[in-house]
């Protein structure tokens, strides 16, 4: 789509979401959201870095996928990235579409693709849903999504197995401090 109607998205919202807590027993409050939108950013980042200590660490590609990270939030401070995707491993000059185990290199380079959408769609879908008590976990690509599987399966499955780790080359962004800790559970 070219925007997002956030009035029909309310309108569905009020007709629907009570009977949708109805049906499953319990309050929907987290949801994964998969959007479609022709207005999805895709960047590719080559990085590259040297291994003055060749070893078989993979300190070095979280270095690279950091700073890759790091780069892009710095060009692209307005987009929250939903997907971190290592496309393609350049280990001493070959090309590998997935990183080998216990590979020693010199050098090793990176290009690696980022999917985000805007902050200011981040803010118009939080601000239409805090009203339900709903907050959205995670955001995905429904093509990207789409793409990945070549089986006719359903895309709610689709999402499940790829937030489950499904593609070894997609990087997954852990928080530090997952959850505010109590005053109890920090003490102990």
């Amino acid at each position: 789509t070219n925007y997002i109607n956030y009035i029909l998205l309310k309108q569905f919202l009020d007709e629907h979401i009570f009977r949708i807590e109805k049906l499953v027993g319990k309050f929907v409050e987290n949801i994964f959201l998969l959007i479609e939108d022709k207005n999805i950013l895709s960047i590719q980042i080559g990085i590259k870095q040297k291994n003055y200590n060749p070893s078989k660490s993979k300190a070095y590609l979280q270095s690279l996928v950091t700073n890759a990270k790091d780069l892009f939030k710095k060009n692209y401070p307005n987009e929250k990235i939903m997907h971190i995707l290592i496309n393609e491993y350049i280990v001493d000059g070959i090309s590998y579409s997935f990183l080998k185990d216990n590979l020693q290199f010199e050098q090793l380079n990176l290009v690696i693709q980022f999917k985000s959408i805007s902050d200011e769609m981040v803010y118009n879908l939080n601000k239409v849903l805090q009203n339900y008590h709903i907050t959205i976990s995670q955001y995905l690509d429904e093509n990207y999504i789409k793409n990945f599987f070549k089986e006719d399966i359903e895309i709610s499955n689709m999402a499940y197995k790829i937030l489950n780790g499904c593609n070894e080359n997609e990087v997954i962004i852990v928080q530090k401090n997952p959850k505010k800790l109590g005053f109890f559970e920090k003490f102990f």
